[in-house]
């Protein structure tokens, strides 16, 4: 027996009908927010991603040399490819750009509970707009992205790498540092960056000023340290907005940091306490690749959501998923029935009423038994007499009533 692949997933009937479910729910409000879909190869350059995020990436890539010798690697993420994809071909479109996306991931890591090696991304950027309205309406996206899904449980978390980043300028701490001191800021290992900045000569007054400015809460709390208006003036604009757009409940977060270079000013991160301990769903900000990808310089932001996991959280939330059934089995009593009945089921069809119909030229028991199976609402069966009367007799699957109908009161059933 041949078995998938080590972190990748199958995904029968009743799984698919849940994803598509989340899926088209997404791009409804994608669309509502004014964003278009685009989509990227599966495949890009190699070089797209190593000058993105450094030579030490492709030990998490599928990376290969293709027959011409090119060097290229599956996605590990739709950011690049879109914003590649801008820089080629959209520079001189009118600005702002609102773009979304789907798309299948690859990534080469040790496949673990709610982490795969080929995993969905949902997403979006905005490009050439970074005013306070235009962020705040990027972090409501995100909100009521996962919000109209289903999820009832959400916690906002909001920061702002400016922020960060003058700290450590008054604290005098170098580039080379700020990156080994990074991965304890994001995983909000404070103990452990404490230990970390005393192995490094730290002053315990600089430990503590770091310490303070990582624990606060308010944007009052920031002005203590970053005693900056062009800085803090519009990250309390954008704040103030939120509550216009529905947001009435957040966090200030000055430790999120993304653990990535690309990202300045304000950054934002969605969990859900569902998923347990991996609980972050969501997370984006704004950035700066273009000139990065050899284009001019043009005011960037997005997000990205985990869509696997989102399927996942609303499972552990318990939530009823629309089920998919099959509106009519139609069911032909004997060989001379069949042509009755297929003409019946084309008419359904022709207006995009899901059914099907049993082809075997099996019993009506074992039909009606398998109809079940595929939790049919109603099964229409067809023979002699129905033949004879152009109609049908439908069987409501769930009332277990029965009645002999025309075509058209049949259609006008099955509509409803």
């Amino acid at each position: 027996m041949i078995q998938r692949p080590r972190g990748t997933q199958d995904f029968p009937p009743e799984q698919m009908a849940k994803r598509r479910f989340v899926e088209n729910s997404m791009r409804v409000t994608f669309k509502s927010f004014g964003y278009s879909e685009v989509q990227t190869p599966t495949f890009e350059h190699l070089e797209l991603f190593t000058a993105k995020s450094g030579e030490g990436i492709v030990d998490e890539l599928y990376a290969f040399k293709d027959k011409g010798g090119r060097d290229l690697a599956l996605r590990p993420e739709l950011t690049a490819p879109v914003i590649r994809m801008y820089v080629e071909k959209l520079q001189m479109d009118p600005k702002p750009l609102k773009f979304f996306y789907f798309g299948n991931c690859f990534r080469y890591d040790r496949p673990q509970k709610g982490r795969y090696r080929e995993f969905m991304q949902a997403g979006c950027e905005l490009i050439g707009c970074d005013s306070p309205a235009a962020l705040a309406e990027l972090v409501a996206l995100a909100w009521v992205l996962l919000k109209n899904v289903g999820l009832k449980n959400i916690v906002l978390r909001i920061g702002n790498l400016d922020f960060i980043s003058r700290v450590l300028d008054n604290l005098n701490i170098k580039e080379e540092v700020r990156k080994k001191l990074f991965p304890f800021i994001d995983k909000k290992q404070f103990d452990e960056l404490e230990v970390f900045m005393r192995k490094e000569g730290f002053s315990g007054e600089q430990i503590g000023s770091l310490l303070g400015f990582l624990n606060c809460s308010d944007v009052d709390e920031v002005k203590g340290f970053v005693d900056d208006d062009n800085l803090i003036k519009p990250f309390e604009e954008m704040l103030s907005l939120l509550p216009t757009f529905g947001i009435e409940k957040y966090m200030v977060d000055t430790s999120i940091v993304r653990g990535l270079d690309y990202y300045k000013g304000m950054v934002f991160e969605i969990e859900v306490p569902a998923l347990g301990a991996e609980k972050q769903l969501c997370g984006g900000g704004a950035y700066d690749l273009v000139p990065l990808f050899g284009g001019k310089q043009v005011s960037t932001a997005g997000f990205a959501v985990g869509f696997d996991r989102t399927v996942v959280a609303l499972e552990n939330e318990g939530y009823s998923f629309p089920e998919e059934r099959l509106r009519a089995y139609v069911v032909p009593i004997d060989n001379d029935s069949l042509p009755y009945a297929l003409k019946v089921t084309m008419k359904c069809r022709e207006l995009k009423i899901p059914v099907d119909v049993d082809l075997t030229g099996r019993s009506i028991a074992k039909s009606l038994k398998y109809a079940n199976s595929r939790k049919a609402e109603n099964v229409v069966i067809i023979g002699e007499r129905e033949r004879e009367t152009n109609t049908v007799t439908v069987k409501n699957m769930e009332t277990g009533e029965q009645k002999n109908v025309t075509i058209g009161e049949l259609l006008n059933v099955l509509k409803g």
